[in-house]
């Protein structure tokens, strides 16, 4: 099953146990426009390449399409299709005036100079340009793409259409009209979900944590967590894990890797395939790196008590029946991450009233939302008698129910 028969089966289930209208089933069945582009980029050795990019635009009900670009060598069509279905549910969840889109590449950006990456960036622009906009829609950064690549992006739009507003795109570095409080947002984000859910779900002030993937959500997330008391005793990149009782340090973790390439020999720890890693005994799992990572196949074997989702779609459904069957508590990734769509849209608002915000504002501000919605998930739960996926996708679809009745009503 591809990622967005994976996404419309979570739909399916959410509506089966919060029925919505026929007529926004419908609307929310495919998007509203998708684009698939072949992008040429000249190497530095002066060849012509050709890449495959993509937009998809799912639901514009609430706002104009927000959405990451991912550059990743198994990008496709379907995997960029379930991210916008996704972000237009995290979008209507988080309550901010944003509908749903995605983008990426199918590209393995490691294989590239910076330089390469800089005319591919700028290449993915100019296949888009005229579908994007601080009214229209506004990416931001995902999996491999980073603050600088969003600077080239807003550069090269700003260069084709003129608009200098500063905010068609978002996840920019601070020099070019980032916001503060951006680079932490997802993995601070999901540290105030799960404050926010952590007594009412029954788990110790202080507990054990195992984190997957090492890219700025997951290690950032390790270091909160480690700042406020709690133990990680796991953590990896695509090549591997690490594992310690006693606990890692994130910043020591973080320095080896980008010393070394890869964890492999990190010191007084024991080496663990990625397989091994999530099925450690703790407390937390947190899966942030990418889609489907706990299945039919593994769910039973999961010994977490709580699986905080900062990965997109890191849970299959029959994985998500499983593990509320055993009582393995699933924070949604449309809540848990949402951290990153909120502050961008903090950013997005910045750029067009020509302010600059503290990080503690930012912040502060994106706590209180997030603490309310996670409330709001969990109440809804108890109401539908159900998991936290369902209770937050009902949520998200009782909100896009009213867009809808507002968007005929015009």
């Amino acid at each position: 099953m591809n990622a967005f028969d994976e996404a419309q089966k979570q739909l399916d289930r959410a509506i089966a146990a919060s029925p919505i209208t026929e007529d926004l089933h419908k609307r929310l069945l495919k998007p509203e426009r998708e684009v698939t582009v072949s992008i040429p980029v000249t190497m530095d050795d002066g060849t012509l390449r050709m890449f495959e990019g993509y937009r998809v635009q799912y639901s514009s009900l609430r706002g104009p399409y927000k959405g990451g670009v991912r550059f990743h060598s198994q990008t496709d069509i379907n995997e960029v299709r379930a991210l916008a279905f996704w972000m237009t549910m995290k979008c209507a969840l988080a309550g901010i005036p944003m509908g749903g889109g995605k983008g990426g590449i199918t590209v393995d950006p490691r294989e590239l100079s910076a330089a390469e990456v800089e005319r591919l960036s700028r290449g993915w622009v100019r296949a888009f340009y005229t579908l994007l906009g601080p009214d229209q829609d506004i990416p931001a950064p995902d999996v491999n793409t980073t603050p600088e690549i969003m600077c080239w992006m807003s550069e090269e739009y700003a260069k084709l259409t003129g608009d200098t507003r500063n905010a068609a795109f978002t996840g920019k570095a601070l020099i070019c009209g980032g916001s503060e409080g951006r680079g932490a947002a997802t993995s601070a984000g999901g540290f105030y979900v799960f404050e926010a859910l952590r007594s009412r779900i029954g788990l110790p002030d202080k507990t054990v944590v195992v984190v997957q993937g090492m890219g700025n959500v997951g290690g950032g997330t390790a270091k909160i967590f480690v700042e406020h008391g709690h133990t990680v005793v796991a953590m990896s990149d695509s090549k591997g894990g690490i594992y310690s009782e006693s606990g890692l340090d994130p910043a020591e973790v973080e320095k080896y890797k980008k010393e070394n390439g890869s964890l492999k020999g990190f010191p007084n720890a024991e080496q663990i395939p990625n397989e091994k890693l999530l099925e450690l005994s703790c407390d937390v799992l947190v899966p942030a790196a990418l889609e489907n990572q706990i299945t039919k196949g593994n769910a039973k074997n999961i010994k977490a008590k709580v699986v905080l989702e900062l990965a997109n779609g890191p849970t299959t459904t029959e994985a998500d029946d499983i593990l509320f069957e055993r009582g393995v508590v699933v924070v949604p990734d449309i809540l848990a991450n949402a951290g990153g769509v909120v502050v961008s849209t903090y950013e997005w608002e910045q750029n067009l009233k020509n302010e600059h915000w503290s990080e503690k504002d930012v912040l502060d501000k994106l706590r209180e939302l997030l603490e309310r919605e996670a409330k709001n998930v969990w109440e809804r739960s108890k109401k539908l008698k159900t998991d936290l996926r369902r209770a937050a996708f009902a949520l998200a679809l009782e909100r896009l129910e009213e867009a809808s009745r507002q968007f005929i009503r015009r």
